[in-house]
């Protein structure tokens, strides 16, 4: 069906978060410009006026996504004891079961993804995973430094050390659960790998 008329008046930031949803559930690649107008419910005109080309609108997703990501990260990681809060973070990947949203099932982490469909050819997208990636760490880092010197983790390794480790758990998992996990056996290694951390 055409549309005609006045482009309509939109919230760009919730249209941002509903773009985020499609792109996580389908990937870059296989969402057009005409899913977006369809899913959005916006005139290709007033998507491009607000957000550019598809490529920029997923950047914009992809920021947005970590932004969330990094608050809920720092709220959950800052609290006492640190072990059952970093077995929180390890677990959401094999959670997707509870994460359905009308657009379909996230898949994995979208940084993750994003490393995966995009990474090394476009540049831009390299800056935000590698950024997000080093937040990641240096996040999850100072936490464990806390607990170490608390006494609730093992300072066998540096925080540093361990927060790289946790990064490869963290996104190894995101990958395999876009092909489908063993979610009984993935939350045997979280364990595994948590009490590994233990003082």
């Amino acid at each position: 069906m055409t549309r005609t008329g006045r482009p309509r008046e939109f919230d760009k930031e919730r249209t941002l978060e509903r773009a985020l949803e499609l792109f996580w559930s389908r990937g870059y690649g296989a969402t057009s410009i005409q899913d977006l107008v369809d899913a959005l419910t916006l005139e290709r005109g007033s998507l491009y006026g607000a957000f550019g080309d598809k490529r920029r609108f997923y950047l914009d997703a992809v920021k947005l996504y970590w932004e969330v990501y990094e608050r809920h990260l720092i709220t959950t990681l800052d609290t006492t004891p640190l072990l059952p809060a970093l077995r929180e973070i390890l677990t959401h990947p094999a959670r997707l079961d509870e994460l359905i949203s009308d657009m379909g099932v996230p898949q994995g982490c979208l940084v993750g993804n994003t490393t995966a469909e995009l990474v090394p050819h476009d540049s831009e997208a390299t800056k935000i995973v590698t950024r997000s990636y080093r937040r990641f760490t240096d996040i999850v880092a100072d936490a464990l430094r806390r607990a170490q010197a608390a006494g609730e983790v093992t300072d066998a390794s540096s925080p540093e050390a361990q927060a790289q480790l946790l990064l490869y758990i963290v996104q190894g998992l995101s990958l395999v659960s876009r092909a489908g996990l063993d979610r009984s056996a993935a939350l045997t290694a979280i364990d595994t790998a948590v009490d590994g951390l233990r003082a």
